[in-house]
């Protein structure tokens, strides 16, 4: 047998076996990506607006880039930091309780490091699930820890995030069944994709829904501090009882401009957290101590995200306004820089739309304007607010366009 042909019996189950590479599976983002180089040669006249980013349009804090740079130059530095150097927990444990209300968070027991929240969310089923064991997410949601959960034998129920319920799951409409195989409960607020945001009551039903079937809660609160409107910052573990049975994992990615830095860090149950750790510890080496020193640098500045929240605020505003007089329903989030719309069904003596993903192609190919869809629970697109804009000038200029060639396009949208 030559040598391509038994390498290709030989992948593992969890990623295609004997199939993997061979059947050419176009996802929704690949599609995205086609259209908009199709777009860009069919209309070179026309920039690509590009409202489906999912990170931020702006660097770092100039001082941040600094503090790296200075603790770069240290040959203290260049070593293995494992599961994570003092300095960047006790910045952790600060932060949690100056932002949140957060207090006494034990920086030894109670916090860790990850290598952002995407790194954090693949390690924790290694943890936790076994074959046949059930993690519970919302749809749609990020999949991280679902797809982890069905590398390692588990199975993963969705729980969907509908309009109707302020984008919350229903947590009374699982079945039991279901809940004696469950062991993880994922939640993300601010919500990504819905911009949704969870409330103090939510939060404690969760607790006592977690208490009564025996679930550890992942809180992914990626988002939870570019809040806006009044609306404060909330934590998971701000709630009474939350850290007797859960674990909440932040990142420096959205909230300080740190996308690419890859720097987070996971709080809460102290035995979750050694579990984690201990997964962690033959997972990685740790990330590059002067990272960790410059993200608790920032940490020390939490006005960073509230310059960052109050653009993202700005720029909702007027993506709210513009959406609305093309006929859609959409309200301004509270937090995030994602504006959830429900999609229209067509346009009128144009095409229809049978998806999400329908309208969101028409408008990449005729509008060259980017968007994220989602269908599965309802039909929405993810809007987002991180397009490139280095001014509010600039901001007015890119919102005029949009409006600009959605003018005279008249959508049509179900049951109007």
């Amino acid at each position: 047998m030559q040598t391509e042909d038994y390498i290709q019996q030989l992948f593992a189950d969890r990623i295609g076996g004997p199939s993997f590479g061979l059947k050419e599976e176009i996802f929704k983002f690949e599609k995205i990506k086609r259209a908009k180089r199709i777009a860009i040669k069919e209309k070179p006249d026309m920039a690509l607006i590009d409202l489906g980013v999912g990170e931020p349009d702006a660097m770092a804090d100039k001082r941040v880039v600094e503090k790296l740079f200075e603790e770069a130059l240290k040959p203290e530095n260049r070593f293995y930091s494992d599961n994570g150097i003092h300095e960047f927990k006790v910045a952790a444990s600060r932060y949690m309780s100056e932002v949140f209300g957060v207090n006494g968070l034990d920086p030894e027991t109670e916090i860790n490091h990850v290598i952002g929240s995407k790194s954090g969310l693949s390690l924790l089923p290694a943890a936790f699930i076994n074959p046949g064991d059930i993690t519970l997410m919302p749809s749609p949601c990020y999949p991280v820890l679902g797809t982890y959960t069905k590398y390692y034998g588990g199975e993963v129920v969705y729980l969907p995030l509908l309009k109707e319920n302020n984008f919350l799951p229903r947590l009374d409409q699982i079945d039991q069944e279901v809940l004696k195989k469950a062991k993880l409960l994922y939640l993300n607020y601010p919500n990504n994709p819905t911009g949704a945001v969870a409330t103090k009551q939510f939060f404690e039903e969760v607790i006592e829904f977690a208490k009564s079937n025996q679930l550890i809660v992942v809180h992914d609160a990626a988002y939870a501090a570019l809040m806006f409107d009044g609306e404060k910052p909330l934590s998971f573990l701000s709630v009474p009882g939350a850290k007797e049975i859960g674990v909440e994992i932040h990142s420096l990615s959205k909230s300080f401009n740190m996308t690419g830095w890859r720097i987070g860090f996971i709080a809460g149950n102290a035995k979750l957290i050694k579990a984690f750790q201990t997964v962690k510890d033959n997972s990685d080496s740790g990330q590059f101590i002067p990272i960790q020193k410059a993200a608790s640098y920032a940490l020390s500045y939490p006005e960073i995200t509230e310059q960052t929240a109050n653009k993202y605020s700005r720029r909702h505003e007027l993506l709210v306004n513009i959406l609305r007089g093309c006929g859609f329903q959409v309200e301004k989030p509270k937090g995030s820089f994602y504006l959830y719309a429900e999609a229209p069904i067509g346009v009128k003596d144009g095409p229809s739309f049978q998806t999400a993903e329908d309208f969101s192609q028409y408008l990449i190919r005729e509008h060259l304007i980017s968007t994220v869809p989602w269908d599965d629970a309802g039909s929405f697109v993810r809007f987002s607010v991180t397009f490139e804009a280095n001014s509010e000038e600039e901001e007015q200029q890119v919102m005029k366009e949009i409006e600009r060639r959605l003018k005279g396009v008249q959508f049509i949208f179900k049951g109007r």
